[in-house]
């Protein structure tokens, strides 16, 4: 059999949608059919910083490979998960450029502080990179574990654990190629606010979190997050910044990740399943019952 015919869309279709249409050959033991199939576009995306006192020149904040589609909301959240932006005030303009493709230009405002050497990222990521461009990862680690998630309102273990097939359901391009990672925001009676998707499990997390800066919607006490994939460090970091209250993967935590939300007080649960889960970190949020609180587990140390 001759190699795999992939058939490419136009740019613009590509970007519109988030997925892409490939030639396949359904293989079996007994058995090769030809056949229609859809993958997940990933491509670069770089960020270029406008600001006064950086002269005419955009500055290139770096550069991520993500899956096409909610650029502009990708680019504030990663902005905001970074620290350079605090509020929708910050950011004058986002855009996506109309000269050059997979670029995004934001425009900052005069009063936000650039310190020597911004932006601290300047990075060349894979789609599965979080952290893996900032310099300093004792800075990053300190900063998160400063941020404590305030006290909330309580919600029931069993919505929690309805969740997941509302965000599943809610997955658009997951289920047109099964190969994009989720971030769902929830509120504490089970409503589904918004979704993102993308290739890579922390673009799908800016994702999410853009859209709720620029809307004016950070933070997000008494909301809960609900993540395709695993809890890394980064996730958690990301999720204290932006005021989670309740972080559920379905995937396993890492040990960082763990140390991280017992310190900061958010509520971590991983291998969230219908019928159960695993809470790791201030279970006091979830409720077996109206009169009966789970109670909070020693910090790991």
């Amino acid at each position: 059999m001759s190699t795999l015919d992939v058939v490419v869309p136009e740019p613009a279709a590509a970007a519109s949608s988030g997925t892409l249409n490939v030639r396949i050959q359904r293989a079996s033991p007994g058995s090769q059919v030809s056949r229609d199939d859809r993958v997940a576009v990933e491509a670069p995306l770089e960020l270029l910083l406008h600001y006064p006192s950086l002269g005419l020149e955009p500055l290139s904040f770096g550069t991520t490979m993500r899956t096409p589609g909610e650029d502009e909301s990708l680019a504030a959240g990663l902005l905001y998960g970074e620290g350079i932006v605090n509020k929708p005030a910050d950011i004058e303009a986002i855009e996506s450029s109309t000269r050059r493709p997979n670029v995004v230009n934001v425009r900052l405002h005069s009063s936000v502080q650039m310190i020597p050497n911004t932006p601290s990222r300047l990075f060349s990521a894979g789609s599965s990179c979080g952290v893996c461009g900032t310099t300093g990862l004792d800075a990053a680690i300190a900063r998160a574990a400063a941020t404590h998630v305030p006290d909330t309102g309580h919600m029931p273990l069993s919505l929690l654990l309805r969740l997941p097939s509302r965000m599943r359901a809610a997955q658009s391009k997951f289920g047109d190629t099964g190969g994009v990672h989720a971030s769902a925001l929830f509120d504490f009676s089970g409503a589904l606010l918004n979704v993102a998707e993308d290739v890579g499990r922390h673009n799908a997390f800016d994702k999410l979190v853009g859209m709720n800066l620029m809307s004016g919607a950070l933070p997000l006490t008494n909301r809960v997050v609900i993540l395709s994939g695993r809890a890394s460090f980064e996730l958690v970091q990301k999720a204290i910044r932006s005021g989670v209250s309740v972080l559920a993967a379905i995937g396993a935590p890492s040990s960082l990740a763990v140390n991280l939300a017992v310190t900061s007080g958010l509520t971590l649960v991983g291998f969230l399943r219908e019928a159960h889960c695993n809470i790791y970190a201030h279970a006091g949020r979830l409720t077996l019952s109206d009169s009966d609180i789970l109670a909070r587990p020693q910090p790991i140390r």
